[in-house]
Order: structure tokens, then sequence, then C-alpha cells
């Protein structure tokens, strides 16, 4: 079969309206048909990311959207990464590397040879592919960033592709969303506009079709299709945290949602594991008792930091380790274990020195060079050796005597640290739950006796499937309208 769009674009009226999700369902539908795809997201704003192939980082969704067209994660998928550092500034990864830390203003300046960037990724990835799939940013009626767009419309007009618009039902007001969107594009940008997807819908469809027909009548283009919310999803999320889980088992997993966390992907295989209740804390929420707490990563660690005696978790997790509980701390949450952490170049924000919660014998440092890499090895308080893999995405390095008991073993070097009382684990290692076997060893390390266990990759493969087959109407119709 072939697919007779070179590039295709899927916009959304708003951020979270399903524009992943579409691109990667038309990434495992076009696979299954043999079509060479890829995906693309010019410019990405996400404190989730992924380690490529080639030694850099993209956003999560990208990674999981060239796992559903059957491809290793690459650099060209997203060229320009945006992690947000403060709230008007953020670190600006091109083609995966750091290039600098910049202000909202001073990016929007840059825009233009951040576009060189995107074109080059784009124009590589069409010489090795038979089609890119495109995943727009937030949504294109944002007036005040029209201006030097490289995101949405100004990457379309550049390239000259036809667009999909998707909207979200579930959220309410999915008409208004449509044609508001439309209102606000040019000329040649609504006539790009090939059709939408009406996206989350649950109910009769009878009731839906009116409104359908009345839409096509104000716009004169057609809904292409309508999507069903599908339920229970093992999909990584590009940054929405959800706070609280279907309540499931008794072994309570306490994380506290860190203004800058990064990677919270890394607890979806918790989310997932049928004896954990997972919970993230938010700002002036109480700290419910727990059986683990688990620090996270963090893109401004001494920032973070600040956050936590604000909120009173160093006395709470003070008082958890004292009654026996287990302390896990994940990268920036790791470095956070320690007597301090400095940044004498105001990498992650102001130049400065803050004391660490003091759990472990170690300082870091801040420095210019990140760590890219994935990763593997095996358990070192494990005595099976449960073997683990994930990946590294970090700028700090860590000295004390506290790493001269690993918490892991990774590609043949001790990695991490554990207490010597063997209730805090520290690591750099992102994703160590992802792995079976880790999971188990990890859970049965903090306290959790279960033989249940999580694959995350089986989880992730058969919800893109899902989500595919849920897609096919989206790929009929739009080979039928070419």
């Amino acid at each position: 079969m072939t697919f007779p769009y070179s590039t295709l674009m899927v916009q959304g009226t708003t951020s979270d309206a399903g524009k992943s999700t579409v691109v990667a369902a038309l990434c495992r539908l076009l696979k299954r048909r043999g079509v060479r795809v890829a995906p693309f997201k010019p410019q990405n704003m996400a404190l989730n990311s992924a380690v490529t192939t080639d030694g850099g980082e993209i956003g999560r969704a990208q990674a999981l959207q060239a796992i559903a067209a059957g491809l290793q994660p690459h650099t060209d998928m997203n060229p320009i990464l945006l992690k947000p550092s403060s709230d008007i500034g953020a670190q600006v990864i091109i083609h995966g590397k750091v290039r600098a830390e910049m202000n909202a203003r001073d990016y929007h300046q840059y825009k233009t040879v951040a576009m060189q960037a995107v074109l080059e990724s784009h124009d590589r990835l069409l010489k090795q592919y038979d089609s890119v799939v495109v995943e727009g940013a937030g949504s294109p009626a944002e007036i005040n960033l029209r201006d030097r767009d490289i995101a949405n419309m100004g990457f379309a007009e550049k390239v000259d592709c036809p667009v999909i618009l998707v909207a979200d039902i579930d959220r309410g007001g999915v008409f208004a969303h449509i044609v508001g969107t439309l209102a606000c594009l040019s000329e040649s940008e609504r006539k790009r506009t090939i059709g939408f997807v009406i996206n989350r819908f649950r109910g009769d469809i009878k009731l839906l079709e009116p409104g359908l027909d009345w839409l096509e009548q104000q716009t004169g283009k057609p809904v292409l299709a309508v999507l069903p919310y599908l339920h229970g999803l093992f999909l990584d999320a590009e940054d929405a945290v959800q706070p609280v889980q279907a309540e499931r088992g008794a072994f309570r997993v306490v994380v506290p949602s860190l203004p800058r966390m990064s990677n919270h992907t890394d607890f979806d295989a918790l989310r997932a594991h049928p004896d954990v209740d997972l919970r993230f804390v938010r700002q002036g929420e109480p700290i419910p008792p727990a059986d683990l707490i688990i620090l996270p990563g963090s893109k401004n660690t001494r920032g973070d930091l600040e956050w936590l005696r604000a909120q009173g978790w160093p006395a709470q997790i003070q008082r958890h380790l004292r009654y026996g509980g287990k302390v896990i701390g994940v990268c920036g949450g790791f470095q956070m274990l320690g007597r301090e952490v400095t940044d004498p170049l105001g990498m992650e924000g102001q130049a400065g020195v803050s004391p660490a919660l003091g759990l472990l014998d170690m300082r870091t440092e801040m420095s210019p060079d990140k760590r890219l890499v994935q990763v593997q090895g095996t358990c070192a308080f494990d005595h099976a050796q449960a073997p683990v893999a994930g990946y590294e995405i970090h700028m700090g390095v860590s000295t004390g005597s506290a790493l001269a008991r690993p918490a892991f073993f990774i590609d043949g070097r001790p990695e991490g640290a554990l207490s010597d009382d063997g209730q805090i684990l520290g690591t750099y290692l992102h994703g160590l739950f992802d792995t079976p076997q880790a999971i188990s060893a990890l859970l049965h390390w903090a306290g959790l006796h279960s033989d249940n266990t999580v694959d995350t990759s089986a989880l992730r493969e058969a919800s893109l499937d899902r989500i595919a087959d849920a897609t096919q109407p989206l790929l009929d119709a739009l080979i039928a309208l070419k």
C-alpha cells in the first residue's frame, strides 16, 4: 500500500486534545501496511524526555510514536526540545543537545535559527521514509505566537503540507473549539486544513450526528473520524500528571509532585501494578502515610528542594524512615538525598549552593556537560541480580562515600547508592521500574512481597494496537479524501 501524503500534520484545538495518540495510531496503522513511516514534532515543550540511539534526547511522546512505527527513537524526530527550568526560562535542546538556557523573549527571537534545524531534520526524514506524520504543539490559534511560528501552521506553511485538526469532545465545547480555531487562522492556513477529528467520544453517535452535519455546513470541511474514548491505556504521557490512580493495592507509594518534576513516566509501571497504590502529592496537600516515598527527577533541583522544605517534606521523610519506611531518589531526587547541591555556573537558575536533605554522604555539583545514555545492568541490592535497563539524563556529578555502596551495576560500573541501613536507595537511572524483574526486586526491597509483576513493554504494545484499531476509520477517510 502507498500512503498519499509524504507529510501529514496533526494539530489540535487545545493542548492534550489527543494529537500525540493520533500520530502514534497512524504510525502503527501505516507500519502494519508496510509503509515506511516516521513521526516528527518540530518543537516540543516537555519535561518528559527520552534518550535516543544517536545519543541525544527528544520528547517522550515522539519516542512512543517511534515505537509505534517500529523504529528506534532519533533526534530528527523532535529537533527542538524545550525543558522549562522556571516560569519564564527553559533549556533549549537542538538535535538532541543542549544549546542554551533562554528566557521566552530571547527564544522567540531565536526561532528563525531553530526553524532551520527543524527543516533540516524534516528533510532528512523525507529522504529515509515514505511518509512523515507530524504532531503540532498546543494550538495553532495562539495569535500571540503566530509570528515566527515553527510548531504549527508556520511549519505547515513552510513545507506546504495538509493539516488535520483534532478536538477533544470529552472536555465539552468541541464545536466552538473547531470553529473558533479556524476563525483565528489565515486564509491559506484554513485552506490547508483538510478535515477534523473528534476525539474521546462516548455515547450514542446518533445524538452527535446533527452537530457533525452543522459543523460541515459551517466550515465546508469534513469530519474525518469520531474516535472513541478508550479506558485503561498504558501510554507514555508528554507532561500531564494524574495525581491519584484508581485505588488498587494496599502497598502505598507516595511521590511529591515537584514544580519542575521531570520524567514522571518513571512511575507508570508502579501505577499499573495491581498491588500498588501510587499517589502524587501536590502543593498544600497533606502527606499521607506510605510504605515507600520516591523523590522524582527535577529540572531545577535546588528550586524543588526549597519547595520540598516549604511543604514540610524533610520532617515527614525523617519520620517515615524512623518507622522503617523506604525512600528512593531518582536523578534530581537522588541529588536531593545528599548533603548539598552546588550550581556554580547557574545551569538551573541562579548560581549558588543549597543544603540538601542530608540522608546520604555525598555532594552534587551541576556542570554544563549533560550525560545522555541508554544503559542496562543488574540490581546490586538483589541477591538474584535482577536485570535492569533504562537511561540517564542529568547534568550533575555526585561524589562522596555514599557511592561506595552502589544500588546497581550498570554496564560493568557501580551506579547509585544504598544507605548502610538499607532504607534509602538513590540512582541516576530513569526507567528503573520498567523491567519486570527490576520492578519486582525494587518492590521486594521496599517491603512488598508479591508474585505479581508488570511488563511495561507488553502493556505499551497492547495499547498502541488498541488506539490503532480505533483509528482505522481516520486512515480510511484520509486515503479516500485524496
